[in-house]
């Protein structure tokens, strides 16, 4: 290094160090740098996607769709609920039309089966998705406890007049 240092000078060294330094800066950045940048990147797509649900424009068709997409389970229920009515009422029409339900052909039934499954199938789906996530530090042992620890009985006073004493489950 005396060598150098005698050759190139100290301020010399110094400044081509520097030079070096700010040329490798400059062609490949720092890796912090570089995640700054994506995350920003990240949180910048985020904002855009978001921006587009602040607000929605709901115009008469997408009144319209939500409305139908409420229909299935009230008619279903509501079906189910006038066929028993129908059965009463006149059970000799009913056995007409339940008897013209064996003309209809098995995979009709199975196109019928896998569309309310796949209906009622999404929903549990979305509704499993968008539940409320625990967080991740919250565990069993933040829940209350179902027995009382040691000793808890006895701090009770209406356990203790039953009987109860510490460490009985």
């Amino acid at each position: 290094m005396g060598v150098i240092g005698r050759v190139i000078g100290k301020g010399g060294a110094v400044a081509a160090l520097e030079a070096a330094a700010g040329l490798a800066s400059a062609l490949t950045p720092h890796a912090t740098r570089r995640m700054e940048l994506s995350a920003e990147a990240g949180q910048a797509a985020l904002d855009q996607y978001g921006a587009e649900f602040n607000h929605p424009r709901l115009g008469w068709f997408d009144i319209f769709v939500n409305g139908l997409n409420r229909l299935p389970r009230p008619m279903l229920a509501l079906g189910t609920l006038g066929l028993f009515v129908y059965a009463m009422t006149d059970p000799a029409g009913f056995g007409v039309r339940m008897q013209g339900l064996s003309y209809v052909p098995d995979p009709l039934w199975w196109l019928l089966g896998a569309i309310v499954a796949f209906y009622f199938g999404a929903r549990e789906t979305y509704y499993f998705r968008n539940r409320a996530q625990v967080a991740e530090g919250e565990t069993a042992d933040r829940l209350p406890d179902a027995v009382p620890k040691d000793g808890a009985w006895s701090a009770n006073p209406a356990l203790a007049a039953m009987g109860h004493q510490p460490g009985d489950r």
